[in-house]
């Protein structure tokens, strides 16, 4: 059992986290700003911090007397990041920089970062990627992250911080929102529900990872309860590709609904393939639950359902 806070737990993944987290026994302390009127998360005897990520005093805070630290927030999406790259900087960056430096006041003895497994690697026309590929992004949104994980690493050699940087696939499941332009399930979904054209982008072939999230949380759980890594670096995915039209007809198939869908461009700096190599985390903690594609929309579709996003 360890004192863990997590930074963004609000957000989709970061809630999923702390639900994990209280359920394994862990004393949790949420961080977010907090702005729907109700905790996204659903644990008990979880200790609520209302802060602001820009706020150095806000973040000494939600460190002090903690154990391990999670850093879940991200201010800006791929598409955001693309139109301001800037924005990322400032929002992202920055105070990650003094969540570190607050991180090694307090003696917080290791920091998860999550991280993206997909646009890091960039397009280098592999089937699969590892942790000892290149790191090649060429989108603003995976050019902070990996900035953000080069800052561990000089914390890690200047101040002895030790971190572990999730490289996460395409996560996706209830609670993500889709106005927040990332996800393609809860998107398509959403346009469904309001009778909106659905939008495609490209000619559906592009391939990502879909990573259910109550799988990830629970890898990062069994991770948490580890007293050493191996490695600083993990892949978390399903190991398994899809590409967008498998999406889409998995879509029509748990729906029951058949659509169309409206082509527009894809952006230069998406990334036509990407497929993580799970073994590293495989061969170190065990192999994780693995919900299926059909099986994971189904539970989404469901949630979606009966909790509509605004």
């Amino acid at each position: 059992m360890v004192k863990a806070v997590v930074i963004g737990a609000n957000g989709f993944l970061g809630s999923h986290l702390v639900d994990a987290l209280s359920a394994a026994g862990h004393v949790v302390t949420a961080f977010d700003r907090f702005s729907s009127e109700f905790p996204t998360y659903t644990a008990r005897d979880v200790r609520r911090i209302v802060g602001d990520f820009q706020n150095r005093s806000d973040i000494r805070a939600a460190v002090d007397g903690q154990d391990v630290v999670f850093h879940f927030l991200s201010a800006t999406s791929p598409a955001t990041a693309d139109s301001d790259p800037s924005l990322d900087v400032s929002m992202n960056i920055a105070p990650t920089i003094q969540l570190l430096e607050a991180s090694v006041e307090a003696g917080i003895s290791r920091c998860y970062y999550a991280s993206t497994g997909g646009a890091i690697y960039g397009n280098q026309g592999k089937s699969t990627y590892s942790e000892t590929d290149r790191t090649l992004p060429v989108s603003p949104y995976g050019i902070g992250k990996l900035a953000i994980e080069n800052y561990l690493e000089f914390f890690r050699a200047r101040h002895g911080l030790t971190s572990t940087i999730l490289r996460i696939s395409n996560p996706y499941g209830p609670r993500q929102h889709p106005n927040k332009r990332q996800g393609l399930i809860p998107i398509v979904l959403r346009q469904l529900q309001r009778g909106l054209p659905v939008v495609r982008m490209g000619d559906g072939s592009m391939v990502r990872d879909y990573l259910y999230v109550g799988d990830l949380v629970q890898m990062i759980v069994s991770m948490a309860a580890a007293e050493t890594h191996r490695f600083s670096t993990y892949n978390l995915g399903s190991g398994v590709g899809h590409s967008i039209n498998e999406v889409l007809d998995t879509i029509r198939t748990v729906t029951r609904r058949d659509f169309e869908v409206e082509t527009v461009d894809a952006p230069s700096t998406y990334v036509d393939r990407v497929v993580l190599d799970v073994a590293r985390f495989t061969d170190e903690f065990g192999v994780s639950t693995s919900t299926s594609l059909t099986e994971g929309i189904h539970t989404t579709f469901v949630s979606e359902s009966e909790h509509p996003s605004e």
